[in-house]
């Protein structure tokens, strides 16, 4: 017997609901993987996120996996055993970055942070005289801070830039090439509004002309990869895996609804909407996580009142409104929420559902 359509507000640190476009397409007739209309999507797809990584790197292409698999892609295409690695960590993404680099057999330099806040320019830079790369996050979902990675990317000397934009693309501004990204990785299931499955990833010249010819992945393997996802190896497309046809349909419907409104239109939606969900939490007496100064409009980070059980207040908002917010990680778990407002939920509609049902759950608590 077929269960009954449960529809839940997915306001967590992702995923969030998509765009309709985006579901829609999923249902469009399928195509080989190899067929030339999906290459031509693929094509579409892969210009489209050009536009938002800010690049003009050819080897940019949504790999056929989570978010997580382009940190990995990431890593194992840029370092072997003995290299070094520079990671800022101030979050649950910047310690398993750590995780993946070590896994690759590099020398790991953390530069740790206090969780909350943003990622400190010159210590980072200070941190080894000649990394092989430096990593960070921009958007930390763990926490809710950004961070200014232009300044890295500008003092990184022969190293390579890795950034986790997971939490920023689609929805705040991203420029990989003014910044001096030489490598980034995205998901799909939160500010570009679409299901979770692929890693939006972007590899520069400079960091192919330096990557690991035989990396341990097979499958991640960016000298492959591009002749299938992005043509990269020029001519005729080579085989390499069975994409997921279907998703990347559906990638595409919702870049063209992000590029169909305005990139900069979406990001300042995204704006507006933090700035106003924080605003009102701040009314309630409620203290905000992240850095002031710092704070990301897309995913707020709010602590827990004091005598009040995380996880019941989160129960009451998934039973009575069907509303998701998410627990903080680590030390904050109990302390901690998190709360989206990503992709189609970036509005004024959203804010005051949250608000009003934060509310109730807290007058019952």
């Amino acid at each position: 017997m077929t269960a009954p359509v449960l529809y839940r507000h997915l306001f967590g640190p992702g995923p969030t609901n998509p765009y309709p476009e985006a579901t829609a397409a999923l249902g469009l007739p399928l195509l080989g993987h190899l067929d030339p209309e999906f290459i031509a999507r693929m094509d579409r797809v892969n210009a489209g996120l050009r536009t938002l990584w800010g690049t003009q790197n050819e080897r940019t292409m949504p790999l056929s996996a989570t978010g997580s698999a382009g940190m990995e892609a990431a890593f194992v295409n840029t370092l072997q055993d003995g290299d070094v690695a520079v990671i800022a960590v101030n979050g649950l993404f910047g310690e398993r970055m750590c995780d993946v680099a070590a896994r690759c057999g590099a020398e790991v330099v953390r530069v740790d942070h206090d969780y909350g806040t943003p990622v400190d320019t010159q210590r980072v830079l200070e941190a080894h005289p000649n990394p092989t790369v430096i990593a960070a996050v921009h958007a930390e979902t763990s926490t809710g801070v950004r961070s200014d990675l232009s300044a890295i990317g500008a003092n990184k000397g022969e190293a390579l830039l890795i950034m986790d934009a997971v939490t920023s693309i689609g929805g705040m501004k991203v420029e990989a090439d003014a910044w001096g990204v030489d490598v980034a990785y995205a998901g799909t299931q939160k500010c570009i509004g679409v299901a979770p499955g692929l890693a939006p990833f972007t590899f520069s010249d400079r960091a192919f002309e330096r990557r690991v010819e035989k990396p341990q992945s097979w499958y991640l393997d960016l000298g492959l990869l591009g002749g299938y996802a992005s043509g990269a190896s020029g001519g005729k497309r080579a085989y390499h895996h069975t994409a997921p046809v279907s998703m990347v349909a559906s990638l595409e419907a919702g870049i063209d609804r992000i590029l169909g409104e305005g990139l900069e239109k979406v990001q300042s939606r995204h704006e507006q909407a933090g700035a106003s969900l924080q605003a009102g939490l701040q009314e309630m007496g409620l203290e905000l996580f992240a850095a002031e100064g710092h704070r990301l409009p897309q995913l707020t980070s709010v602590r827990v009142p004091e005598g009040v059980d995380s996880a019941s207040v989160r129960s009451f908002l998934l039973q009575e409104y069907n509303l998701e917010i998410g627990a903080g990680v680590g030390q904050f778990a109990d302390s901690v929420w998190r709360i989206g407002l990503m992709g189609p939920n970036a509005n004024p509609a959203s804010v005051a559902l949250i608000l009003t049902a934060l509310k109730d759950a807290l007058s019952r608590a």
